[in-house]
């Protein structure tokens, strides 16, 4: 990860997006390569010790699962008092898409196409023993191309052995 000096000078926020399952999710720029990013804040309590378990299992599962269907965690930064999380960005999640549109029903082929991603993106997953357990429109990130990816993992499990022990290829 960055360091968080380094970190303030890179990123300029845009924008509150969202709160996620802890913490607040801003839309953000990369100052040097002018990336958008979405940047998942949480804060520590220091009355707690430290970084909350979520987070910790949010960023201990993203690190591994790298698919075109779940959302890229980019970077991890950390301070006393904060933690960030850097995601690529997307503009839009299934529930704003679904209630902005002016139809009632969306064509047979667009609900496939996204189930099909969806279904790819879970069994990538279980294929990795990581359950999601929170997936609702909220948590399906929409890109400009029609990709669709899963993401706010703070209430996701990894299950049975660990991943190292089933993982045959390089991470």
């Amino acid at each position: 990860g960055s360091t968080m000096d380094n970190f303030q000078e890179v990123f300029e926020k845009v924008e509150k997006i969202g709160e996620g399952t802890y913490g607040v999710v801003y839309k953000a720029r990369n100052k040097r390569t002018g990336q958008l990013v979405a940047l998942k804040k949480i804060c520590l309590d220091s009355d707690t010790e430290g970084v909350p378990s979520t987070a910790i299992r949010e960023v201990a599962l993203l690190k591994e699962l790298k698919h075109s269907n779940i959302v890229r965690l980019l970077d991890v930064v950390h301070s006393q008092k904060k933690l960030y999380l850097v995601f690529e960005y997307l503009n839009q999640d299934l529930k704003k898409y679904m209630d902005s549109s002016q139809t009632q029903e969306f064509p047979l082929s667009l609900v496939k196409n996204y189930l099909f991603q969806l279904l790819q993106g879970v069994s990538f997953c279980h294929s990795h023993r990581v359950i999601h357990r929170d997936l609702k429109p909220q948590n399906l990130l929409i890109n400009e191309a029609g990709a669709i990816k899963l993401a706010d993992f703070g209430l996701a499990r990894a299950f049975g052995v660990p991943l190292r022990v089933y993982t045959h290829e390089v991470l």
